[in-house]
């Protein structure tokens, strides 16, 4: 297996093909390990998370084909330490890991540290690698443990996000009444009411992509009506929400929805539709609508367009926020492995 280094995207491009198949029968198949997501990721600094990086993606092949990449840059962590993370780390990239097939992930775990050990191959002093929103079950965190031991090297993980899902049916209603019987009666109450408001209830997906830089910038507008939101869209991150949606409008799984109450945007959802599943990536809403619940009342509808199209899953991703639960959805984790010199 030969490894090799590359510092910059540029040298990347000619390997997007490759690197998307390579993804598609990975150990983690996710969006956010798409090449034009983290290429556009790595053009902001994932919105300006890591002003100061350097890039250094690690690709292995194998009789002259493509096995593995280890999507790696170098950074100071927190505490000062001089450290390698996964590309997309932490705050915009909800599900990472290392890419690589099933067959070829012991051999090219054991490779990389090996690459990752010798400072002629690897010329930044790293003291530890820092992997982040990997699913639990990933079977590179055993392997990772196992090599770290080997090396005599420290391995810590631990938990740190919720990341419920839920698994659909192909039919709402039948949807509906897998879930609580009380929030149940709740969705069905709030979508009958505001479609029985008297007011025109509108709900549509973003298919035109010249009307695609409008559209982004009307849901940062409903993202900025929440406080919070308002102060993570800095102009850096608004640059990358711009570059993402482009991104996958452009290889075609981006779900831009809105709800719209008498030709107002009510509220909206930025939702990938990748592998046969729906990924709720953020939402936003406009406060002066809260009478008619419209993130609710959106949300019922894109469960049901979800249901009615056979997506497997309706993935709400990282956070423990309480209506993910009440629409049904099962729990997972996501952790954080340290590995440290």
């Amino acid at each position: 297996m030969e490894f090799s280094l590359h510092r910059n995207f540029s040298e990347l491009e000619p390997l997007a093909a490759e690197w998307n198949i390579l993804l598609a029968g990975s150990v983690q198949h996710v969006p956010f390990l798409r090449y034009e997501y983290l290429q556009s990721w790595w053009d902001s600094r994932g919105g300006g998370e890591w002003p100061d990086a350097d890039l250094a993606v690690v690709v292995a092949r194998t009789e002259g084909r493509l096995v593995g990449i280890a999507p790696l840059f170098f950074a100071l962590d927190q505490d000062g330490s001089p450290a390698l993370h996964l590309l997309g780390s932490v705050e915009i990239s909800d599900f990472l890991d290392l890419i690589v097939g099933q067959a070829y992930l012991p051999s090219f775990a054991a490779g990389l540290f090996d690459f990752l050990s010798d400072p002629d191959s690897m010329p930044l002093a790293w003291q530890k690698i820092k992997m982040q929103n990997l699913f639990e079950n990933s079977p590179t965190l055993g392997v990772l443990q196992a090599l770290a031991e080997k090396h005599g090297w420290n391995f810590v993980q631990e938990r740190t996000y919720h990341a419920p899902s839920i698994p659909l049916v192909g039919d709402f209603e039948k949807y509906l009444c897998g879930i609580d019987k009380k929030q149940r009666h709740e969705i069905r109450r709030k979508m009958r009411r505001a479609e029985e408001s008297g007011k025109n209830i509108r709900w549509y997906r973003v298919t035109d992509g010249d009307r695609l830089g409008d559209e982004v910038e009307a849901f940062m507008s409903l993202m900025a009506d929440e406080p919070d939101k308002a102060k993570f869209l800095k102009p850096a991150m608004r640059k990358q929400m711009h570059g993402i949606c482009r991104a996958a409008f452009e290889n075609g799984w981006l779900q831009l929805a809105f709800l719209e109450v008498n030709g107002q945007k009510a509220a909206g959802y930025l939702n990938f539709d990748y592998l046969n599943r729906i990924w709720v990536y953020n939402s936003g809403l406009d406060r002066k609508f809260m009478e008619l619940s419209p993130g609710w009342v959106l949300l019922g509808y894109l469960l049901k367009w979800a249901n009615e199209e056979n997506r497997a899953e309706f993935d709400f991703m990282r956070g423990n926020e309480e209506y993910k639960y009440r629409f049904g959805a099962l729990d997972r984790y996501v952790v954080e492995a340290t590995i440290s010199r």
